[in-house]
């Protein structure tokens, strides 16, 4: 897609520059003719897009306030419900299930602030990995480098992105799903504070755990604005590759990728990952964590980082050329 962030195309629709439809129309088109270079959507829901589209535009001429992400396009993991799809997860056992009968609350949350959903995403397994080499469904590659892992377990979620299909994706992260592959794929990415959003249920020892080093993170917090750390080891494997040597140890590759995330997931502290500036051919990401409930705090260190020109989001030259 072309017109910049969530935020800039969503002001061209509210400032009736350019219609949802329009929006939603290009969006498509770019799954269309790019999708099969990085395999990110797993399902299109044309039908519906260009119905919300449509009923936008309505509330749009009819004075009513469409919404801060008025048409803008966007796209959720595969293991959100979402009316008239199965919830697949990356499985291929639940792929006979029994259509969703309506959105999840999440998506809910997105699509009434005016966002129009365009599909779902490709993933790992019941999201249990991290490079999404989904045996089902295929891998998702790298838009920065196709024969690349985009990182998992929401690979398809930063690839879309990456890939610039959509500019918004929404997924889920409990050990760096989303941090991860933020960081391959060269995009930014947020995971909220633990409890700001719906969550299932965890077992009694592993919540005392995170109480404990959530406190120690918390105190040591306090100290700073943020605390930075790496996303990952290293930038994107190619696909297939097994291990990782690193000086003398041998690695698993797609395993090993979240040493950096998984410490600071018993925290449950809000996160953003950026992707550092000049990295070399590949991306590479920072963690920026906050205190509790913060992440305005986090994402206005990253704002003011990309001022500097500290991150950047990189082009997908990769992609492009790759699909033609």
């Amino acid at each position: 897609m072309t017109g910049g962030s969530a935020r800039e195309l969503a002001s061209t629709v509210r400032s009736r520059q350019r219609s949802a439809t329009g929006l939603v129309e290009e969006a498509l088109a770019a799954i269309a003719a790019r999708n099969g270079a990085i395999n990110a959507f797993t399902a299109v829901t044309r039908a519906r897009a260009l119905a919300e589209a449509a009923a936008l535009g309505a509330a749009l001429a009819a004075g009513r306030d469409p919404g801060p992400l008025a048409g803008v396009p966007f796209a959720v993991k595969n293991l959100y419900d979402v009316a008239g799809l199965p919830t697949i997860a990356g499985s291929r056992i639940d792929r006979d299930r029994a259509p969703a009968e309506r959105d999840a609350a999440l998506v809910r949350r997105v699509t009434s602030a005016g966002a129009v959903l365009v599909g779902a995403l490709n993933m790992d397994e019941y999201a249990f990995g991290f490079s999404t080499e989904n045996t089902h469904y295929g891998a998702t590659r790298n838009p920065r480098d196709p024969t690349r892992v985009a990182g998992g377990s929401d690979g398809g979620s930063a690839a879309a992105v990456a890939a610039r299909l959509v500019p918004l994706t929404l997924g889920s992260d409990t050990n760096g799903s989303i941090r991860v592959p933020a960081a391959l794929c060269g995009v930014f990415g947020l995971r909220p504070t633990f409890g700001r959003l719906s969550r299932a249920a965890w077992y009694a020892r592993a919540q005392r755990l995170r109480r404990w080093y959530c406190r120690e993170m918390t105190e040591a917090s306090a100290k700073a604005d943020v605390i930075l750390a790496p996303a990952t080891p290293y930038p994107a494997f190619p696909i297939g590759q097994t291990w990782m040597e690193l000086g003398d140890k041998r690695l698993p590759a797609a395993g090993h990728l979240g040493v950096y995330t998984q410490p600071l997931s018993f925290t449950g502290l809000p996160t953003v990952v950026a992707p550092v500036a000049n990295s070399g051919p590949l991306p590479l990401g920072v963690q920026i964590v906050a205190a509790p409930w913060r992440e305005d705090l986090a994402l206005r260190v990253a704002a003011a980082a990309v001022a500097l020109s500290v991150v950047a989001s990189p082009s997908p030259h990769s992609t492009e050329a790759h699909a033609r």
